[in-house]
């Protein structure tokens, strides 16, 4: 990769230097990312910042000598299968099936977006970083389907992964969620961290998390099997793990079928997964920063509950 350069956002004042890097360069590991603190490739006005817990200061202006380094098993290419919304030179958009994990990890060391693209795109495996994953910028759920951006050269990467981080991008999700929210619109303004007892949960917490924003509104309700349900449009202006799912089942509104957060899928028929879809992305192209918008195709499953919705029509939606 190339060495990368970016100036501290008023927001990140104050903040750990490791925790701003984190922020900019969202698909390195924190583990990863203090060790180039560690190794004094992280500098400021050619100044060596090697201390992970150094408080970064609004305007600094960061330079990254990123390693060329090698992977020790790159993941395998694999066939790519999915729809295409969008594509150019530098950046690719799918609507991404839910079941598919984005990167490879513990439990899914195949069959992931990752994966395929190294298929259909054999150069982003040469010089790969030990904890770098190319091409990707940010992640779905593996049971969340729809707007998935990817870059297709290392300086789309970055500035991709740039917008997310400095939060450019708008995100506008839809959700099947159980019940009907007692106020039609509404902003979700909590702290999201691990759940303290079960810790493959998040959960909306006191102290010891991350700041998460959520607003949404509702578009219809129904009744299905006697069970009382919504469609909701929602967007985030953070992007922490399972967030939507957290504060729709915090409200007391969790996502249809997501049983995890208390949504369950016995209770009605046919719903094989959380009932959530990365319906529109907006974000800078990276090549020129006009403002591009994708929107996803609604899949069948999603499709299907909604005939018992008022809502026929998703593209009226704005």
């Amino acid at each position: 990769m190339p060495n990368l350069e970016f100036t501290i956002a008023p927001e990140d004042s104050g903040e750990r230097l490791d925790r701003a890097l984190s922020r900019l360069l969202p698909d390195s590991s924190r583990t990863f990312l203090q060790k180039l603190i560690k190794d004094g490739l992280i500098s400021c006005d050619d100044k060596i910042l090697d201390v992970p817990r150094f408080p970064v200061q609004s305007g600094m202006k960061i330079r990254i000598d990123m390693p060329e380094l090698q992977l020790p098993a790159p993941p395998a290419p694999e066939n790519f299968d999915f729809p295409i919304i969008y594509e150019d030179d530098v950046m690719l958009v799918i609507n991404k099936p839910a079941g598919v994990v984005v990167h490879p990890a513990a439990g899914n060391p195949t069959g992931t977006v990752l994966n395929a693209i190294l298929g259909r795109y054999p150069s982003l495996a040469a010089g790969l970083s030990v904890n770098s994953r190319p091409g990707i910028v940010h992640r779905l759920d593996k049971d969340t389907s729809g707007c998935l951006v990817i870059a297709k050269t290392p300086e789309a990467q970055f500035h991709l992964g740039r917008a997310f981080a400095n939060r450019e991008v708008a995100k506008t999700y839809l959700a099947l969620v159980r019940g009907v929210p007692r106020r039609p619109s509404g902003e979700i303004v909590t702290l999201i961290g691990r759940h303290p007892v079960n810790r493959q949960k998040m959960a909306v917490v006191e102290r010891n998390g991350k700041n998460a924003i959520t607003s949404y509104n509702v578009v219809g309700s129904g009744v299905m099997n006697n069970i009382e349900f919504s469609l909701v449009k929602v967007k985030i202006a953070t992007g922490r793990t399972h967030q939507i799912r957290v504060h729709m089942s915090h409200l007391g509104y969790p996502v249809l079928g997501d049983q995890l957060y208390g949504g369950t899928r016995s209770s009605v028929e046919g719903i094989e997964r959380q009932l959530l879809h990365a319906w529109k992305l907006e974000l800078p192209h990276p090549s020129d920063q006009r403002k591009c918008m994708f929107k996803s195709e609604i899949p069948d499953d999603f499709k299907n509950i909604l005939n018992f919705l008022p809502v026929k029509n998703i593209s009226e939606l704005n």
